[in-house]
């Protein structure tokens, strides 16, 4: 709490009352300025390098960086096209219009080291070992969790949650084999979990998105 206060007037209230054309958002000691053009943008960030200094701090040499987030194919030396702030990588991705119509655009989705650190979570679940569960024990205990992660990472292309959601229902597959001896062969199997999804489709928080057996 100190620290954010100590901030609201060093770096907000600073940049605000010195830069009042320049738009910003701020998360503990992470943020992200923007700028209208490239000599802008590195006028602000030798004025913010400078400011710090005088407060006592430093940027981070590694991950203080000028981004260029066009949407076009335009390449500026020594200029990132991508960055990442509070789980999520902003970067070109393809986008569909009103009209279907696809173009390029500069949007957020999950980054990388989130949905690592939320599979390396799904693993140390370790479902398919939990025998003595039900699907309704496992549902009670699993649910908040994944419509946390839906509901956060899901607000901006959630396709990008997919793969790890169908890892879940993975796991949740060899448990169903695991325990019930009778399914263990593929047809069985793939007859009663469709039977399942379709009679529950919103049993597990994810079958929302994803249910397929796939």
């Amino acid at each position: 709490m100190l620290a954010n206060l100590f901030l609201h007037y060093a770096f907000d209230r600073w940049l605000a009352r010195n830069f009042p054309d320049v738009q910003f958002e701020r998360y503990a000691d992470d943020a992200v300025v923007h700028c209208d053009s490239e000599r802008r943008a590195r006028v602000v960030l030798q004025a913010i390098r400078n400011r710090m200094e005088e407060v006592g701090l430093r940027l981070h040499p590694a991950k203080t960086r000028i981004v260029y987030c066009g949407k076009d194919n335009r390449r500026v030396e020594g200029v990132a096209t991508s960055f990442t702030f509070l789980g999520f990588t902003f970067q070109k991705r393809p986008a569909r219009g009103l009209h279907g119509k696809i173009f390029t655009s500069f949007l957020p989705a999950v980054s990388k080291n989130a949905l690592k650190k939320m599979s390396a979570e799904v693993r140390s679940w370790r479902i398919h070992m939990h025998i003595g569960y039900t699907l309704g024990e496992f549902a009670r205990w699993l649910n908040p969790i994944i419509r946390g992660w839906m509901q956060y990472y899901g607000a901006f292309y959630r396709t990008e949650l997919y793969p790890l959601l169908r890892r879940i229902n993975y796991y949740l597959m060899r448990w169903v084999r695991k325990k019930y001896r009778r399914l263990k062969t593929f047809t069985k199997f793939h007859r009663r979990w469709k039977q399942v999804t379709t009679a529950y489709p919103l049993f597990f928080a994810h079958w929302k998105w994803v249910h397929s057996i796939w």
